[in-house]
């Protein structure tokens, strides 16, 4: 028998795995497969096109439908440029925190994952848990799609999926879509003096940049539907964090790119409003393409992932409600993998410990009572899934 290590000894072994979402994480899913082949549970790997990374995912209990799926991602956000009081690959507690990168944004919920299935493997199951560990959320969710798909095909169809992304152990039902744009203007260089006779990239950039100011300040002044109104802000925002381009001060720019973002709430999709965003950059682009014929926007896609319904009856949140006893209404308007397994035919809902105002910071911290509440509600979980 392996020697038995908590969830407190599991969280620190992943937390020492750098698996910032640029680089692989391989060792990672390696050590989680021997933890897992040690107690006689079998792991399934898919990969990612050029297997640098994988997604990983396991089954426990009777080979039946029905399953609770326990879903989390084993990327991290980077550390570089953020001051840290300790090492972010070491977990370090220090009064009543456990800090470390991942250690709310999500480790401390993969840990209590894998000791919950350890468990379960060890206890005797009726009703199957079924673990499933995904890669580059943190870049748009891009590596769930895959493992969804393959658990859907290779094992007894899970009933009920809990996406354990910090939520204070509060059962959160909704949250918004998002999706992302790569936008690229290409204008036509001349003297400053003589702009009428260029294109200046940034200032044609700048003119799609309004439009989405024009469709936030719409939706902040519109009356939101009965499903918008639940979050904040109850409207779908369009958002554009990085921009660059233009060589000097006096020379119409060349280039200039940017990005574009959505939120949507649920009732609307990211591909509608990325449809919008384009019908309004091809009628910029023809308004340059008057001016020189070379002038152009090309628009790419970086990423895209449903929103989380709130459902009616459905039996994941009546499962993390009994379990949690949390009966409020929650939604939120980050992203998270419950919306892709929905969309693929999932009951799902997101809980799990931490707070989401402490992810991607610096000194990423996980409280000791919410980890405590976290493994509170796991072996509940086990308890009824054997009862």
């Amino acid at each position: 028998m392996p020697s038995p290590l908590t969830p407190r000894q599991i969280l620190e072994r992943l937390v020492a795995f750098p698996t910032v979402s640029r680089d692989s994480n391989l060792a990672l899913v390696d050590w989680v497969e021997e933890f897992l082949d040690e107690r006689g549970i079998a792991a399934h790997r898919v990969w990612n096109a050029d297997r640098t990374k994988a997604a990983l995912y396991a089954h426990v209990g009777p080979e039946v439908e029905g399953a609770v799926v326990l879903s989390g991602h084993s990327d991290v956000v980077p550390v570089e440029g953020q001051d840290w009081s300790s090492d972010p690959w070491t977990l370090t507690e220090r009064d009543g925190r456990l800090y470390g990168r991942g250690t709310c944004d999500m480790k401390g919920f993969d840990a209590l994952a894998l000791a919950a299935l350890a468990l379960a493997q060890e206890r005797g199951v009726k009703r199957p848990l079924q673990l499933a560990l995904s890669f580059d959320e943190e870049v748009g969710c891009l590596g769930a799609p895959a493992m969804i798909e393959e658990m859907a095909r290779c094992l007894p169809k899970g009933r009920a999926v809990i996406v354990g992304e910090p939520s204070r152990m509060r059962v959160v039902t909704g949250h918004k879509g998002g999706g992302g744009l790569l936008c690229h203007v290409q204008g036509h260089e001349v003297h400053s003096s003589i702009m009428h006779r260029g294109v200046n990239a940034i200032m044609s950039a700048a003119r799609l940049i309004d439009w989405a100011n024009r469709r936030n300040a719409e939706g902040a002044a519109g009356p939101p539907s009965e499903v918008a109104a639940l979050f904040d802000p109850p409207w779908t925002t369009v958002h554009v964090g990085t921009i660059r381009g233009g060589t000097a001060g006096n020379i119409t720019a060349r280039d200039c790119r940017f990005d574009v973002g959505f939120r949507a709430v649920p009732g609307e999709t990211v591909e509608d409003w990325a449809a919008a965003f384009e019908a309004e950059a091809r009628s910029v682009e023809a308004e340059m393409k008057a001016i020189h014929p070379e002038a152009a926007i090309s628009i790419g896609r970086l990423f895209g992932y449903p929103p989380l319904r709130p459902e009616e009856g459905g039996e994941a949140e009546a499962l993390a409600r009994r379990l949690t006893g949390d009966n409020g209404s929650m939604v939120v308007s980050y992203g998270t993998e419950a919306g892709q397994f929905q969309a693929a035919g999932y009951s799902a809902v997101v809980c799990g410990p931490g707070d989401i105002a402490q992810a991607h910071q610096p000194d990423e911290y996980l409280e000791v009572a919410q980890f405590e509440d976290g493994w509170s509600f796991m072996r509940r979980l086990v308890e009824e899934c054997a009862g």
